[in-house]
């Protein structure tokens, strides 16, 4: 067992102890974690940007073997009902 000869040396001792528990605390709770989250989110975003451009290129390369006239959705000359108009009176 370790020898103190004062009293601050066995508190420095302590001292140590605790500031190195706070530290591997601190380090698997919250650095550890947020290192891991963010490697995990750049993951995500650079599947998402993939995925997007696969899409963007599937989309070209299906609108160049569409006609022209297909670009242009066509235009409903349906009119919707309107209905009918009710004159409503202010009742006293």
């Amino acid at each position: 067992m370790l020898i103190f000869t004062s009293i601050m040396d066995m508190l420095k001792f302590i001292f140590y102890i605790l500031l190195g528990y706070v530290l591997y605390r601190f380090i698997t709770g919250f650095v550890i974690p947020v290192f891991k989250a963010g490697g995990q989110i750049k993951k995500q975003f650079n599947e998402m940007q993939q995925r997007m451009q696969d899409q963007m290129e599937r989309e070209n390369t299906s609108a160049s073997f569409r006609s022209p006239s297909s670009h242009n959705p066509p235009k409903s000359t349906h009119k919707a009902d309107e209905g009918e108009y009710i004159d409503f009176e202010e009742v006293k």
